[in-house]
C-alpha cells in the first residue's frame, strides 16, 4: 500500500511505490468538484473513495493513468478525509483536505467547482427530480385499473367488432 497525501500545499503526491496521485483542485471546498487522477496502475479501471466525497469515483484510462471526477460532499466539514484508489493490482491511500467553504486557494464562489468557470458537469448520483411527473408516480397502484363499467363496455365493443369481422367474411365467401 501507498500513502499519498493530497492539501493545500501539494496537488500531487509521490508514493513510495512509484504510483502518483493527483487531486485538482488540492484543497477543495465542500461542493466543489474534483478531478482525480492516479498513475502507475495496471488495468483501465479503479475506483476512488473517501467520505468527503458525494459518491465513488470512478477512474478509468489507459497505459497506467487513470482519471474521474466527484464532488465533495456540501455538507463536509473541513478537516483531512483518507482516499482509497482500488485499481486492479494495488490499493493506493491516501487523503484529501477539505477547507472551509470560500477558503479554497484560487476558487472564487462564482466559479467553485467548476474548472475555468466552465458550467459543471453531473456526478452520480443525480437528483433528477419528476418535474411535473411527479404527482403520478406517487398515486396508489392497487385498485388503478377500470373499473365494472368499464370493463363491460370493453367486452360489449369487441364483441360487435367480431361479429362485424365475421358477417364480413361470411359475405366475402358467398358466390355473386
Amino acid at each position: 500500500m501507498a500513502f499519498v497525501a493530497l492539501g493545500p500545499a501539494a496537488q500531487a503526491a509521490h508514493a513510495a511505490d512509484g504510483g502518483t496521485l493527483t487531486a485538482v483542485p488540492g484543497a477543495p471546498a465542500p461542493g466543489t468538484d474534483v478531478t482525480l487522477r492516479v498513475s502507475g496502475c495496471t488495468g483501465r479501471q479503479a475506483t476512488a473513495a473517501s467520505r468527503a466525497f458525494v459518491s465513488d469515483a470512478r477512474l478509468t484510462g489507459a497505459g497506467g493513468t487513470l482519471s474521474g471526477e466527484t464532488r465533495v460532499g456540501s455538507s463536509v466539514g473541513p478537516g483531512a478525509y483518507g482516499v482509497k484508489v482500488t485499481c486492479a493490482d494495488r490499493v493506493v491511500d491516501g487523503t484529501i483536505t477539505v477547507v472551509a467553504d470560500g477558503a479554497a486557494k484560487g476558487v472564487d464562489a462564482s466559479t467553485r467547482g467548476r474548472p475555468g468557470g466552465a458550467l459543471a458537469t453531473p456526478v452520480a448520483p443525480v437528483d433528477a427530480g419528476g418535474g411535473a411527473t411527479a404527482r403520478f408516480a406517487t398515486v396508489a397502484t392497487s385498485g388503478s385499473g377500470p373499473e365494472t363499467a368499464q370493463a363491460l363496455t370493453g367486452l360489449a365493443l369487441a364483441s360487435v367488432a367480431a361479429v362485424a369481422v365475421g358477417l364480413r367474411a361470411r359475405r366475402g365467401r358467398r358466390p355473386r
